[in-house]
């Protein structure tokens, strides 16, 4: 029976039954590979726990009232009230050839686009706060020709709601000059002579004192170390400041 029969040589019939009992093993063991990668997977110790499938999430809470920051106090009045200025007066300060102030306050000297220092500007323990204050400066004349002298005038006012007192000394007023663009400092009224005189006034809501700085129209740094050169033509800004408080730019042309 193992020989094979037919019109065909043996060895047909030979290669065939061996094909055949190789299909046979080979799909044995795949069935035999399927069963047991099925039995495997039901296995209860190869699922993963809950504690290994579980994402932790942490959530940080900003404190209440964080980054607040601190505004300026508020009820203030309103500056230009046409209050009294007996207090006002003339520091008469000329650059070239009189004393005039020197800078005590430490403020930073930036173009004249620059704010007010922020509500923690230090003064003196019961003097008037820089939000009670406001500051401004004028040019005594629109153009000034080279060679001429000019005059600023930088006026204090009280625009809070009560009396206080400040020290209006010449040391702690700078009257600083810039070019229009704001980005180069020409000249400041406290790079060349110090002035530590102080000058306490009492300024009632609305009350104004005026000082008065003469310009030499010559250029200067703080300290006075570098050449003084006269300034050309050309537009200008001038800047009045008081300790913190920095008043906006006054524009000022000096002509050939």
């Amino acid at each position: 029976m193992l020989e094979p029969n037919g019109p065909l040589p043996p060895e047909i019939y030979r290669r065939r039954r061996v094909l055949a009992i190789v299909v046979a093993v080979v799909v044995l063991a795949l069935v035999i590979w399927a069963v047991l990668a099925f039995t495997s997977g039901d296995d209860p110790e190869t699922e993963p726990t809950a504690s290994e499938t579980t994402m932790s999430e942490t959530t940080t809470t900003a404190p209440d009232g964080a980054g607040v920051e601190a505004g300026a106090e508020t009820g203030s009045g309103v500056a230009g009230s046409g209050g009294s200025s007996g207090d006002a007066g003339s520091s008469g300060e000329n650059d070239a050839d009189s004393s005039a102030s020197s800078s005590t306050s430490g403020a930073a000297e930036s173009g004249p686009g620059a704010g007010t220092t922020p509500a923690s500007a230090s003064t003196a323990p019961g003097q008037c706060s820089d939000q009670s204050l406001a500051v401004r400066v004028t040019a005594g004349e629109p153009n000034y020709q080279v060679g001429t002298e000019p005059e600023f005038t930088i006026v204090i006012t009280n625009i809070g709601t009560a009396a206080c007192e400040r020290d209006l000394g010449a040391g702690l007023q700078q009257v600083l000059v810039y070019t229009l663009d704001g980005n180069n400092r020409v000249w400041a009224n406290t790079d060349c002579f110090p002035d530590s005189t102080a000058d306490l006034r009492s300024l009632a809501p609305g009350d104004q004192a005026a000082f008065t700085v003469q310009w030499s129209g010559t250029t200067s740094e703080p300290g006075c170390e570098a050449p003084r050169e006269p300034v050309g033509p050309g537009a200008y800004t001038v800047v009045g400041q008081l300790g913190g408080l920095r008043s906006s730019p006054e524009p000022f042309n000096v002509t050939a």
